[in-house]
C-alpha cells in the first residue's frame, strides 16, 4: 500500500482517540504556562503509541518532547494547547490535536521512516513564547523543519503573520485630594489617557499592515484623589520586526509628550515579541497539494489579509517551517480570540478539518523525509531567505 494512504487510514482509525483528546482539553481551558491538564493528556496519549515521551523539557513544566525513528532528516510535529481568558477562543485544542493525529499516522509507519519525528508540546504560545525558550533552550536544535496548523474562518497554505513589541508605560504624578485641593496634585491619569489620544493619532502615520493597541491595566487608585500612578500596555505589529520596534518607540515618544503636558514622568519598557512568519514556500506547496487531494483547496492566502502573530514565527527564523491555516467556520461567523471561536473549537466540523489537516501534515512531513530533493530544495529556499 503507498504509504500516504496507510498515514491516511490510521489516522482515521485514530480519530475517536484524537477527537476525545481535543475535547477534553477544550473543556478544561488552561492560561499560558499552566497547561498541566493539556500537557498530561497529550503525554499520555503519546505514550499509549508507544512513543517514549520526555516531560518537563527544557525546565518548562508544560512541555514535553516525544520522538521516533532514527536516522535522515527531523522532522517536527508542533502542538499548542494553552487557552485564553474565555476559553479556547483560539481553538488550539484542535492545533494539538491535529499534531497529535498526524504523529499517530506517522507512528503506524515507523518502519518505513528514514528519518526521525518530533512531537513538540509547545506550552504560551498566547503571550508566553514556549517556542522561543524552547529553541534558546536547545529543545530544538537537532530538528530540520517544523509544522502546525492553526484554525480560523479561512482555508491558506500560509499565514503572513505579523512581528510584535510590547511597550509597558508607568506614569507617575502627585496625589492631592481631588476636592478640596486638586490643583495641589499632577494627573498620572491624565497623562496617560493623553498617551492614548496621541497613539490614536499617530496610527494615520504607520505603514500598511501595521497595528497598535494597548489596555489600561492601572487607572488610579481611588475617585476622590488625583491619581498619582497608573500603568498601561502596548503591543505593536508590523511585517518586519524592525519596523514594529520603531512604532513602539514612536508610543514611547507620545508617553514622554503626555508625561511632560501632565506635570509628570514616565517610565517605559520595550520589549521583543515575535517575529513575522517566514513561511518555507516549497513545503507550503507540498502541504497545499495535500490538503487540496483531501477536498479542501489551500491557496496562498491574498496580499493584505488580516492576521495576528505568533511565536511559531520565531521558529520560521531559524529552521524550514510552515503554519498553514484551516477553516472551522466561514468569514463572517466569527474568527479567533471571539467568544464565538470557543462553540467553532469544539464542533463537528471543527473536528472534521481537524483529522484532515492530520492527514495533511502527516503527509508533508513523511515526503520530506522520503524524498530528499523536496528537503533539498526547501534548505535551499530557507538558506536564500525567500518567503512570505
Amino acid at each position: 500500500m503507498d504509504p500516504h494512504q496507510e498515514i491516511c487510514r490510521a489516522i482515521d482509525a485514530y480519530r475517536e482517540t484524537a477527537v476525545t483528546t481535543s475535547h477534553a482539553i477544550h473543556e478544561h481551558p488552561e492560561l499560558k504556562f499552566k497547561e498541566v491538564f493539556a500537557a498530561e493528556q497529550l503525554c499520555a496519549a503519546a505514550s499509549a503509541l508507544g512513543i517514549h515521551v520526555e516531560r518537563a523539557v527544557a525546565g518548562l513544566e508544560t512541555a514535553f518532547r516525544a520522538d521516533f525513528g532514527a536516522g535522515g532528516p527531523t522532522i517536527a510535529i508542533l502542538a499548542e494547547y494553552d487557552a485564553l481568558p474565555n476559553g479556547h477562543s483560539c481553538g488550539h485544542n484542535l492545533i494539538a490535536g491535529a499534531a497529535l493525529a498526524a504523529v499517530a499516522g506517522l507512528h503506524a509507519i515507523a518502519p518505513q521512516l528514514k528519518g526521525k519525528i518530533v512531537f513538540m508540546g509547545t506550552p504560551a504560545e498566547e503571550g508566553g513564547g514556549g517556542k522561543i525558550i524552547l529553541m534558546n533552550r536547545g529543545a530544538l536544535k537537532d530538528v530540520d523543519a517544523a509544522m502546525m496548523a492553526h484554525p480560523m474562518d479561512g482555508e491558506w497554505s500560509t499565514m503572513p503573520a505579523l512581528a510584535t513589541y510590547g511597550v509597558r508605560l508607568k506614569f507617575h504624578g502627585k496625589a492631592a485630594h481631588a476636592a478640596i485641593a486638586p490643583w495641589d496634585g499632577s494627573s498620572a491619569l491624565a497623562a496617560m489617557l493623553q498617551t492614548f489620544y496621541a497613539v490614536d493619532q499617530a496610527r494615520l502615520h504607520l505603514r500598511d499592515g501595521s497595528r497598535v493597541h494597548g489596555i489600561i491595566t492601572n487607572g488610579g487608585q481611588a475617585t476622590n484623589i488625583i491619581p498619582e500612578l497608573t500603568e498601561c500596555h502596548f503591543v505593536t505589529r508590523a511585517l518586519t520586526s524592525k519596523y514594529a520596534k520603531e512604532i513602539a518607540e514612536r508610543v514611547t515618544q507620545c508617553a514622554r509628550g503626555a508625561a511632560m503636558a501632565a506635570g509628570t514622568r514616565v517610565e517605559e519598557t520595550i520589549t521583543s515579541g515575535y517575529k513575522n512568519m517566514v513561511t518555507n514556500l516549497t513545503l507550503a506547496h507540498r502541504y497545499a497539494e495535500h490538503s487540496r487531494a483531501l477536498g479542501a483547496p489551500s491557496p496562498d492566502p491574498p496580499p493584505g489579509l488580516p492576521t495576528g502573530s505568533t511565536d511559531m514565527g520565531d521558529v520560521s527564523h531559524r529552521m524550514i517551517a510552515i503554519h498553514p491555516v484551516f477553516a472551522i467556520s466561514n468569514p463572517g461567523e466569527g474568527t479567533c480570540h471571539e467568544d464565538v471561536f470557543v462553540r467553532h473549537a469544539d464542533s463537528p466540523r471543527g473536528y472534521d478539518a481537524m483529522i484532515r489537516v492530520a492527514k495533511a501534515l502527516a503527509m508533508t512531513a513523511y515526503d520530506l523525509i522520503a524524498e530528499p530533493e523536496l528537503l533539498a530544495a526547501a534548505k535551499a529556499e530557507f538558506a536564500a531567505g525567500r518567503g512570505t
